[in-house]
């Protein structure tokens, strides 16, 4: 049994319901897409391959070693909120995730900045999806983070639909990864991470079955940056979050886009502490968006797409 596995199912350890206690009105922006790499045991959420790999593709010079009380440290003292997660991939990794039960506790205790989601590995059949309604329920997660390409699923494969109902009847958004990956980028065979399986169109599919799932694209999904345009464009429960990628390299049709017709659809994430929200911060600022579309996408649409507002 892994440590994570053991302080999750630690029945000593009472699960702190999180109930959200954040002045949406005074924090400045909402950081949709943060991850916490390490939890109360210090397991962390990559194997140590993927974790230097990924440093290295991310030109990482900050501390990747984050706990849930260090982010909640990091945007309290900027006046901002963040949601936090990790990606529980044990099937298709064959390295255990970090507890997400321990992420939702600490979530509670710092429920004033953030915001916890859950995350469960999507193989695991009847019982991922009674795991995932166990968050939801006694431990108050507000949605849950996929990324096909980790776990190694095409997300609109059927067998994985019982678990978007769950999370549909719970009324919580999903957050899928999309587009490429920097993690297993520079190792042989990609370290066995398929890109295809973050194509967004494959996203287009649980959209139409599932209208009243709300999905959050995360990343510009380079190369796929046009598909994804397409679908949060046709699909009014579809959003785009901006993290991952450097706002000077966004691509310039994206760009485009959240400044006019998708100005409504289109989220901050930074993917701290793999990209700092300090360096995204101040690149967003260099970017021709218009002033009016700057607070929506800083903070007002992400409110909207959580049910805040």
């Amino acid at each position: 049994m892994s440590l994570s596995t053991s302080l999750a199912d630690d029945s000593s350890i009472r699960a702190e319901k999180y109930e959200c206690a954040i002045d949406f009105d005074a924090i400045t922006a909402l950081d949709v897409h943060t991850h916490v790499e390490v939890d109360g045991c210090g397991h962390r959420a990559l194997d140590d391959d993927l974790m230097a790999a990924s440093a290295q593709y991310f030109k990482s010079e900050a501390d990747r070693a984050s706990t849930v009380d260090s982010v909640a440290a990091h945007y309290r003292a900027r006046n901002m909120a963040a949601i936090v997660f990790t990606v529980d991939a044990g099937s298709a990794s064959g390295h255990p995730g970090n507890s997400v039960e321990d992420i939702a506790r600490g979530a509670a205790r710092n429920n004033d900045v953030l915001i916890p989601f859950g995350s469960v590995d999507p193989w695991g059949g009847k019982a991922a999806v009674k795991r995932a309604v166990h968050l939801i329920d006694d431990y108050g997660v507000r949605g849950f983070k996929f990324h096909p390409s980790m776990q190694g699923f095409e997300p609109n494969d059927r067998r994985f639909y019982p678990l978007y109902e769950a999370i549909t009847e719970a009324g919580v958004p999903a957050l899928f990864h999309t587009g490429q990956t920097g993690i297993g980028a520079g190792l042989p065979g990609g370290h066995g991470v398929k890109l295809r399986y973050s194509n967004p169109m494959l996203l287009d599919d649980i959209a139409a079955d599932f209208p009243d799932l709300t999905i959050i694209m995360a990343h510009p999904a380079i190369p796929w940056a046009d598909e994804q345009i397409a679908i949060a464009t046709h699909k009014a429960n579809v959003y785009i979050d901006l993290s991952g990628w450097s706002p000077k390299y966004f691509p310039p049709q994206l760009v485009r886009a959240a400044n006019s017709y998708l100005r409504h659809k289109v989220l901050f994430g930074s993917d701290f502490p793999i990209l700092q929200s300090d360096r995204w911060m101040s690149e967003f600022d260099k970017l021709e968006i218009r002033k009016e579309v700057r607070p929506l996408i800083l903070k007002e649409n992400a409110l909207i797409a959580l049910g805040f507002r």
